[in-house]
């Protein structure tokens, strides 16, 4: 019998070491595709060269390797991997402006950035670091925020608390224990079970890489919760965790805050998501050098198909967005305005107060926004000033369901009606009176642009069907390795292939993995460990150069 299962055992090494860590195809990342920094182009007529190429038949070539739908960074991510491969590939976009969620738009005078607020992760030694200057030849420069990157804001304004939140390991513990005295334990076993969680990702992309029996066999014998303490933690809630480490609420709501950033409040989270997020952020936030501007669509016919409809089957729409973007008279600094972020709670107990808001109908919801991300992306580019000097721009971002809205989806994109109009200015003073509130420099006449962005405008913009923000739902749910296993880039139609948040995580890091790991498919090569590699490489000359 032993013998047997040490058979089993060395044939289960085997198989992994081929089929996920075996390269016999291109590797995108061979060289270092890093050039000299070129000059900037700021001029929104040269950018629209690029970024707003209409469709012309007679522009296809013949003789394409790949064509890609949906500019997001998950297409895009791909299409240069193959690319520098030497791949001839087609992007095609349903929008009239590439991007997808990296997209700016202007309006009087003031850019806005629709979905990167801030990216963790970017030291120059990670992977991660490694692999996007190398998709983007080095040109994409990235700035840090500052520290503390994120505040906490809980409660009614006549009691409302703010709890900075800091990068760096040490930090974070010892500013949250200078805040919570007699939470130390909490706040270093939370600490702990973070990055032992947040560790294990590796095994998510071993399930969607290896033959799919293989994936089976690891999960259905338990092998991949004994390999990864991620697919441990994945059942858990976020909430369950959380309340048995402290009984503390206002810490319970510090440890949870950035549920935000997925889109499923703490009893729906997977404590293992939780932790991807968390260990993203804890040496630090950055957002892109003049702005963020530096999906999945098949005919009706197709997507009937058994095999199609039974992986639809197994994944739910996220959660609607609604964005608020204010542009400003003034400068950061008469304004008030730093490189950070604000999350504004009107209670520390998430679960209730979410639920009650999405709960509610549109009126009654409209009156009160409990839960607000406030951030100036003006205040975090350096170029900024130099583009518009005097003026500033601030993003606000929450949840919103896509029923409230849902009446006027078929409505012109920029004249819906006074009726929807009137129900976003109704969202929009919600929020502003919070937004005044927190920032007391900001008064109305201030104010010389601002306009909402609801879950039916997110259907045109970016196809997503009910004006999601993070693609399919990332609940507990979305974690199970049956589910991992199951959604990879390979599907059931011959060389049709997914990329992008819904294969892999949601985000810029984690729509760049579905990147990774369709190019991964095609190119018969696991990218991911290119990409580690390609990082130790870098250290290592980093260190040499320092060194000389």
């Amino acid at each position: 019998m032993l013998t047997i299962v040490a058979f089993a055992c060395v044939s289960l090494v085997i198989f992994l070491l081929k089929y996920v860590f075996g390269s016999s195809g291109p590797n995108p990342f061979e060289k270092d595709c890093r050039e000299p920094l070129k000059e900037k182009v700021y001029d929104k007529k040269e950018k629209n060269k690029i970024l707003k190429q209409g469709f012309v038949a007679s522009k296809v070539p013949d003789n394409l390797d790949a064509v890609i739908i949906g500019s997001g960074v998950g297409g895009l991510g791909l299409a240069v991997l193959l690319a520098k491969v030497g791949k001839k590939v087609l992007v095609l976009e349903q929008h009239s402006r590439a991007g997808g969620c990296c997209h700016t738009f202007t309006e009087k005078g003031f850019e806005f950035d629709v979905g990167i607020h801030y990216i963790g992760d970017l030291m120059d030694h990670k992977p991660f670091r490694c692999m996007l200057d190398q998709m983007t030849n080095g040109q994409l420069q990235w700035e840090k925020l500052e520290n503390p990157f994120d505040h906490v804001v809980l409660g009614p304004p006549e009691n409302r608390r703010s709890y900075p939140i800091y990068s760096g390991s040490a930090r974070y513990s010892e500013e949250l224990k200078k805040r919570f005295p007699g939470e130390e334990k909490a706040i270093d076993e939370y600490l702990k079970l973070v990055k032992k969680t947040g560790r294990g990702i590796w095994v998510m992309a071993v399930l969607k890489l290896c033959p799919l029996p293989l994936a089976k066999f690891l999960i259905h014998t338990g092998l991949v919760k004994h390999l990864s303490y991620f697919y441990k933690m994945a059942p858990r809630s976020l909430t369950d965790v959380v309340n048995e480490l402290t009984e503390n609420k206002d810490l319970r709501a510090v440890f949870t805050y950035i549920f935000g950033t997925y889109g499923n409040i703490p009893k729906d989270a997977s404590f293992a998501m939780h932790s991807l997020l968390t260990t993203h952020y804890l040496s630090g936030a950055w957002y892109p050098k003049a702005g963020s501007s530096e999906i999945k669509l098949l005919p009706k016919e197709l997507q009937a198909m058994p095999e199609i409809q039974k992986q639809l089957s197994l994944v739910k729409h996220g959660a609607g967005g609604l964005s608020i973007f204010i542009g400003l008279n003034g400068t950061r600094e008469e304004l008030g305005l730093r490189a950070n972020n604000y999350w504004i709670f009107a209670d520390n107990n998430f679960d209730e107060l979410v639920e009650k808001y999405m709960n509610d109908g549109r009126e009654e919801a409209s009156k009160k926004i409990p839960l607000l991300f406030v951030a100036s992306p003006s205040a975090k580019d350096p170029s900024w000033e130099e583009r518009s000097p005097g003026k500033s721009t601030l993003t606000v971002v929450s949840f919103a369901n896509h029923s409230w809205f849902e009446e006027w989806k078929d409505g012109k994109v920029t004249n819906r009606g006074p009726d929807y109009k009137e129900l976003k200015q109704a969202f929009i003073d919600s929020a502003l009176n919070v937004v005044m509130d927190i920032f007391p420099k900001i008064t109305r006449d201030k104010i010389e642009y601002i306009d909402a962005g609801t879950p039916i405008t997110n259907t045109h913009y970016i196809a997503a069907p009910k004006g999601e923000i993070y693609g399919v739902d990332h609940g507990i749910a979305r974690f199970s390795p049956e589910l991992n296993a199951t959604i990879r880039p390979q599907t059931p139609l011959k060389n049709l292939y997914l990329t992008g948040q819904d294969v892999f995580l949601c985000g810029f890091a984690g729509a760049l993995a579905g990147a990774l790991t369709c190019g991964s498919v095609i190119l018969n090569r696991n990218l991911h460990l290119d990409a580690i590699a390609l990082a130790k490489k870098t250290k290592y000359m980093n260190n040499k150069l320092k060194d000389e």
